[in-house]
């Protein structure tokens, strides 16, 4: 059986590799290229073998990539350029001129290369990028379809909405009708052997405080921070089935960059936010519910990196929240990589 040559770009620390391994595609990611030191300090932590280029992609020549001979590109562009608290420069943010190179050397690229998949967060779809792009894609002999996605849909207890396209080359066919539109659903198309998801809720990712030694007391929510934003926390417990996305700014502001977990039930939490009465009555109430942070390796859960996942020992904890904000859903897109290559004879 041949195996797929992978070049996965923008690696950061290597979700696209733990998806390659987890759709069961016999294939081997041969190169992986990134330029955030840290991001390849946690990369080469986790897959010592592969050749990782610590470089800027528009230094990575056709030539280069043409010596590799991918039959599959996977990347994940920088989303600022498109976020929705962001300023939306699009392609006037710097930040774009990585994927503005590779969609201007894509028509160069050896015909070895069948098949790519993009990751972004939702609003990339409403750019003049993401329209090069597909422009791009049809010109060179691509047909593709474009997913807004969420990993709640096959079950995982966390929200994450973002954008993904699959392509692949001509005369290739996917295994469901495409069409023009963005699509809000997997594909329903598929036999059994594309399984989607195991429902869990968050106790299947939550650890004991033995687990943690020391780190449990630092992960406790600071009083001073609950004093000020107590209200505007999105509290979980181990019922859960459902929490908010984890953004990189997670650990240093509250709002907006995903839920916090407490060991009690949800209707002692409901209790309290039911009979609120006044402010200090009601921050004291709340210290009782020993609210606390994820860790690292609870979000690295939730997102679906194997246990097998670890970051190197020098890193802080806002480093590993920073760099697990910027990465993927692995199982979604190990679900998006067996659709994209069902059915091929490969």
């Amino acid at each position: 059986m041949v195996i797929m040559r992978v070049l996965e770009l923008f690696s950061g620390i290597g979700g696209m590799h733990y998806a390659m391994e987890a759709s069961g595609i016999n294939a081997e990611v041969v190169a992986a290229v990134d330029i955030n030191t840290v991001a390849n300090l946690v990369y080469k932590h986790n897959f010592p073998s592969t050749k990782l280029y610590q470089k800027n992609i528009q230094s990575f020549s056709v030539e280069e990539i043409n010596k590799i001979s991918p039959d599959i590109i996977l990347m994940s562009p920088p989303c600022q350029p498109f976020t929705r608290i962001g300023l939306k420069k699009d392609l006037k943010d710097e930040r774009t001129c990585a994927l503005l190179y590779l969609i201007n050397i894509l028509p160069h690229l050896d015909e070895k290369l069948k098949y790519i998949l993009v990751e972004n967060v939702k609003g990339f779809e409403k750019s003049e990028a993401k329209e090069r792009l597909t422009n791009c894609l049809k010109n060179s002999g691509f047909i593709y379809q474009e997913f807004i996605l969420c990993p709640t849909q096959i079950g995982i207890p966390n929200s994450r909405s973002r954008y993904y396209l699959i392509a692949k080359r001509l005369p290739r066919k996917f295994s469901f009708s495409i069409t023009t539109h963005i699509v809000e659903e997997f594909p329903n198309e598929l036999d059994s052997t594309v399984s989607k998801g195991t429902y869990y809720s968050i106790a299947d990712v939550i650890e004991s405080g033995d687990q943690y030694g020391s780190e449990y007391e630092e992960l406790l929510i600071p009083d001073n921070v609950l004093l000020k934003r107590a209200k505007l926390m999105d509290i979980v417990t181990k019922e859960s089935t459902r929490s908010c996305c984890f953004t990189k700014a997670y650990g240093h502001y509250i709002e907006g960059t995903g839920s916090v977990y407490s060991p009690f039930t949800q209707d002692v939490i409901s209790s309290i936010k039911c009979n609120e009465t006044n402010e200090n009555e009601f921050y004291e109430k709340m210290k009782t519910l020993k609210l606390r942070y994820f860790s690292p390796s609870e979000i690295a859960r939730l997102m679906n990196f194997p246990d097998s996942f670890t970051f190197p020992n020098n890193l802080n904890r806002k480093q590993k929240y920073r760099l697990l904000g910027n990465s993927i859903n692995v199982k979604v897109v190990s679900v998006l990589i067996k659709i994209m290559l069902h059915n091929d004879n490969i």
